[in-house]
């Protein structure tokens, strides 16, 4: 999955653009997204272990290795209250 995204820093998410549109259009893969970010929100409180959420903003696809510390049903939060819209995600693993 690492072929053409930009791997960067959780800190440049502040500074990122992100379209409304889903970057998914398969309802499996969504469901797929969904149970997935739910394994990485009790990984990051539980362990604090660091995951790649692979997403793409307004210009690029890019991959941030983070610990993920909060999940809405619209957004992924993450240290230091950086967040990704979840319809922006592909995967995280």
């Amino acid at each position: 999955m690492e072929t053409n995204f930009e791997t960067i820093e959780k800190e440049i998410i502040i500074d990122l653009f992100f379209p409304k549109e889903d970057v998914l259009d398969d309802e499996t893969l969504i469901e797929q997204r969904f149970i997935d970010l739910n394994r990485a929100l009790s990984l990051g409180n539980l362990e604090h272990s660091k995951i790649k959420i692979y997403f793409e903003d307004s210009s690029s696809k890019k991959m941030v290795e983070t610990t993920v510390w909060g999940l809405t049903d619209q957004r992924v939060i993450l240290k230091k209250g950086y967040v990704i819209p979840i319809n922006r995600i592909y995967k995280s693993a």
